[in-house]
């Protein structure tokens, strides 16, 4: 048999606590890393420090999570007004009888309604201030469409802030959730955004524009319909023209943080993969 050195049992004694040691280390690191660190540098309200503590995420009249915010305009109601309109974007009609009867039967008959109802979504416990929307094709069950919600009276630009969610309807169904009558939307939520800001930034109604922290990076988002939709989870805000006068100038882009910049490159190739 052979001799087991005395020493034997504490040298693993402290194998065993130099390994816990590490793993503890790790632990804290990992912890450190994935819930202090990179959250902290994802986070950049810094060009809009009233957003900091506001949600990110609008709500159904039954308080389900809805579409995540991911556009802010900067000016006030006639600004934003005459902003869309040079645009292209028509504002939503109100529900009534009569509106309703005319969406059905626009999408029904395959006829135009330019500027056909929107059905409400809540943040901070009120329903849309204005919505817009612009069609895709001849009927309303494809249209471009946002909701806007004033949140600041003034913010960093000593002029209101409004919040939005940029969607695009790709069709008529039910929803997921409670099998009333809805639009399903277009899972690509970032394309939508790009849709709208570029529509301004193309009409001259933008002089500056700067990304400030919405959700964070989601993959498999649900909105209130149980529709899919993925993001980068930034919400780009932009400084509307004043009365309407417009930019010919390049628009302005304010810098965000290198991490984020970072994280927006990656994202680019998981969302190229996810569309292709």
């Amino acid at each position: 048999m052979t001799d087991i050195p005395a020493d034997e049992p504490s040298r693993k004694r402290r194998r065993w606590r130099h390994a816990a040691k590490l793993a503890l280390v790790f632990l804290i690191a990992y912890g450190a890393l994935a819930y202090l660190l990179l959250p902290a540098l994802w986070t950049h309200h810094e060009h809009q420090k009233g957003l900091a503590s506001l949600p990110m995420v609008t709500r159904t009249g039954q308080g389900i999570p809805g579409d995540p915010i991911n556009v802010g305009l900067i000016g006030d109601q006639k600004d934003v007004v005459c902003s869309m309109h040079a645009a292209g974007w028509f504002p939503a009609d109100p529900i009534t009888l009569k509106s309703s009867i005319e969406i059905v039967g626009s999408v029904l008959l395959d006829r135009p309604y330019k500027d056909a109802p929107v059905s409400n979504l809540y943040y901070l416990d009120r329903r849309e201030d204005l919505a817009f929307e612009k069609p895709v094709g001849r009927s309303a069950d494809r249209r471009n469409h946002v909701r806007f919600w004033k949140v600041l009276d003034e913010g960093q630009e000593k002029r209101p802030v409004w919040l939005g969610a940029a969607t695009m309807d790709r069709g008529v169904g039910v929803s997921h959730y409670t099998g009333a009558i809805t639009h399903h939307i277009d899972a690509d939520i970032d394309r939508e955004r790009k849709t709208l800001t570029d529509d301004l930034e193309s009409a001259g109604m933008v002089t500056a524009k700067y990304q400030v922290t919405g959700i964070g990076p989601t993959l498999a988002g649900r909105n209130g319909g149980g529709d899919l939709y993925y993001t980068d989870g930034e919400v780009w805000i932009l400084r509307l023209v004043e009365a309407c006068r417009k930019n010919t100038a390049p628009v302005d882009i304010l810098p965000s943080p290198l991490a984020t910049e970072i994280k927006d490159e990656i994202w680019q190739q998981i969302a190229s993969t996810i569309r292709n």
